[in-house]
């Protein structure tokens, strides 16, 4: 039977992301980067990638990665979710990585990114989940003409990596396109629109097996990130409880509040238990459609449940912009619908093990 617990090295892994999270994403940091023209931290992704190597995690030794698994990711997502660190990991370490891995024959550009050198970006909407249709732009006479939307993180990217219509997915330079802003209700990740004019490609293999590779891994193992979330608001709540007094008594003493966090407490638990199977089946790659469903199907409920009632329970201090419970919600709205809403998902499940609808 599978071990669904941390290992020695699993909790080593997160101390050491945790501590450099600490210094490099502090709530006020982030939420003056939200602020700014550019939220991205390059430098927190530059400690991560290229001081610890995190960005070479899926990638096998052999292709100058690490040759660790999902499950030591998902550890770092996880750490990643509770700092809403605005850092393209899951885009560029995870989800590029993957489709990379899928087109066995590209091996420059896989351990550019496994290093960190690059950044990649699959061009596909966050929003689209592992089994649904996607858009793909125009293949003619060599380049690529067409228009993209909601590229989660594709501002920082130095590689797109773009399905077209030819059945090819091709590598293009970021400077190849033009990269325009879309309005996003989560600042850490923002989403954009790639228009490309003509632009150059490198075929890289067959986009169908390798898009589908890569959005299964990003919504597997998003899970990770938002039961991060979730510990987060559910441990600062109740943090904030403990010292928030009315009627002269701690409020978290109250026992209504008491049983709304009871419940909290056990989903988020769910959650871990939900997140755990599913990095460990892309590990193994057993039963990961059904472990990936479960997931996206429990996780962005619970997130989104944690954040709220972390806003609220937080009171007059959780409405204000300096307190950072705004980003979990937002991340967490932002998260429920990325590769897939949950319905989504939950209509998947039942079709990989056939159940039929009511």
């Amino acid at each position: 039977m599978t071990d669904l617990l941390y290992s020695e090295e699993e909790e080593a892994l997160r101390a050491a992301v945790r501590d450099l999270l600490s210094d490099h994403c502090d709530a006020p940091g982030v939420i003056a980067r939200t602020e700014s023209g550019t939220p991205h931290d390059l430098a927190a992704w530059k400690a991560l990638a290229d001081g610890m190597g995190l960005a070479g995690l899926l990638v096998p030794e052999d292709r100058g990665g690490q040759g660790a698994t999902h499950r030591e990711a998902a550890v770092v997502l996880e750490e990643l979710g509770r700092a809403v660190a605005p850092v393209p990991y899951l885009t560029s370490a995870v989800v590029a990585t993957e489709a990379l891995l899928a087109c066995d024959a590209e091996g420059g550009l896989l351990a550019e990114l496994a290093s960190g050198r690059r950044i990649g970006a699959l061009a596909v909407a966050l929003n689209v989940a592992p089994g649904d249709a996607y858009k793909v732009v125009r293949h003619e006479d060599g380049a690529l003409h067409g228009e993209l939307t909601a590229v989660a993180d594709a501002a920082v990217a130095d590689v797109l990596l773009v399905p077209a219509d030819d059945g090819g997915l091709y590598a293009v330079d970021a400077d190849a396109v033009t990269v325009t802003p879309q309005a996003s209700l989560d600042l850490t990740r923002p989403v954009a629109t790639v228009t490309l004019d003509g632009a150059p490609g490198r075929l890289l293999g067959d986009a169908e097996p390798a898009v589908r590779r890569a959005l299964r891994a990003g919504a597997g193992l998003l899970a990770s990130e938002q039961l991060g979330l979730a510990e987060w608001t559910l441990t600062e709540t109740v943090r904030y409880l403990k010292e928030r007094k009315q009627f002269n008594r701690p409020v978290g003493g109250f026992q209504a509040l008491k049983h709304r966090l009871a419940q909290l407490w056990l989903e988020v638990v769910n959650l871990r238990a939900a997140a755990r199977n599913v990095a460990d089946a892309l590990s193994t790659g057993e039963d990961v459609d059904v472990a990936v469903a479960v997931a996206q199907a429990y996780a962005a409920p619970v997130a989104v449940h944690a954040a709220e009632e972390a806003l609220q329970l937080h009171a007059g201090i959780g409405m204000t912009w300096e307190h950072p419970v705004h980003l979990y919600l937002k991340r967490a709205k932002a998260d429920s619908i990325a590769y897939g809403t949950a319905g989504a998902h939950r209509e998947a499940l039942a079709e990989t093990i056939a159940l039929p609808a009511p």
